[in-house]
């Protein structure tokens, strides 16, 4: 079904319940590996990246390319050098077997125009559909979504608390003494703290929710005051002392950072419109055939010899 495959990843979308973590440094993008723009012809923003036999391959190819493979893969993200390296290697070896092939005349074959026509209908309608949806998704509609959904997603509070990791019991309650005496919590976290993702920012464990974080921690940091430091207490990794920085009100994701989901999810809707209207519009007939007919070529599993 063409919207099963077209947009695979939207059957499970629930914005109300959308979490978008920060991802790592991106990496370097097609940007960094466009050849020098004074060597394109510059009537033309879409160069040619390749030649073989005649036939040119350019910069468009690449990316629509990169872009099917990663919705076969269901992920996203920029196309990097290594990427596209790959991917004109691959375009390459595709347009000399498609070459050879037409060279032995396997294109006239009842089976290959069969397999190209069933292409262009592929093609065809996934123009179709970007141009429908490109042309429905304005900003007003992405922004309406925004402001419905983020009425509906559930937020909670959030805490900001540092903490401070030592070996022993000992070794808290000493530190737990400093801290009392006026000690500076951030600047003690830097000095003692085993904790080497937080010790150099100071212990800070940032905001996070009741249940973003393991407890004990949760049930501590979520039972004290903002500026309030918790008694010395013991986990698998040690023993620690735990302050409360500051206690806010969740806020809700930012318009910027929902923004893809809410297109995406958008332009789904849209095309399931879209197909709903022109079934409706269709003479359709489906031809009654009996299931043994439609299993007889598959073939049969394997059975182990007697």
């Amino acid at each position: 079904m063409i919207i099963a495959t077209l947009f695979r990843t939207f059957g499970v979308l629930l914005l109300a319940t959308l979490i978008v973590a920060c991802g790592p440094e991106p990496r370097r993008t097609l940007e960094a590996v466009d050849p020098d723009p004074q060597v394109l012809d510059p009537e033309t923003a879409d160069p040619v990246i390749a030649r073989v036999n005649g036939s040119v391959i350019r910069r468009s190819d690449i990316l629509r390319e990169f872009e099917a493979q990663q919705s076969e893969r269901e992920s996203s993200g920029e196309i990097a050098l290594t990427d596209f390296e790959r991917i004109r290697e691959e375009l390459i070896d595709q347009r000399l077997l498609a070459i050879e092939a037409r060279a032995r005349g396997l294109h006239q074959s009842e089976e290959a125009r069969r397999q190209m026509a069933h292409a262009q209908e592929r093609i065809l309608s996934n123009v179709l559909v970007d141009e429908v949806l490109t042309d429905a998704t304005t900003e007003d509609a992405i922004r309406r979504i925004y402001d419905e959904q983020v009425q509906l997603i559930a937020l909670g509070d959030e805490v900001r608390a540092r903490h401070i990791l030592v070996d022993t019991q000992e070794e808290a309650d000493a530190a737990m003494a400093l801290l009392v005496d006026g000690t500076d919590f951030a600047a003690l976290a830097i000095r003692i703290s085993l904790d080497s993702a937080t010790r150099l920012e100071g212990g800070d464990l940032g905001y996070f929710t009741r249940s973003g974080i393991a407890d004990p921690f949760g049930a501590i940091a979520f039972g004290l005051e903002e500026g309030e430091m918790s008694p010395p207490f013991q986990t698998a990794f040690g023993w620690h002392i735990l302050k409360v920085e500051d206690r806010r009100r969740q806020p809700p994701p930012s318009f910027e950072v929902l923004r893809p989901r809410i297109e995406e999810f958008y332009k789904f809707d849209r095309l399931v419109d879209l197909v709903a209207e022109l079934r409706d519009g269709a003479s359709i007939t489906l031809i009654d055939m009996p299931l043994a007919e439609l299993a007889a070529d598959e073939p049969e599993d394997d059975v182990p010899p007697q």
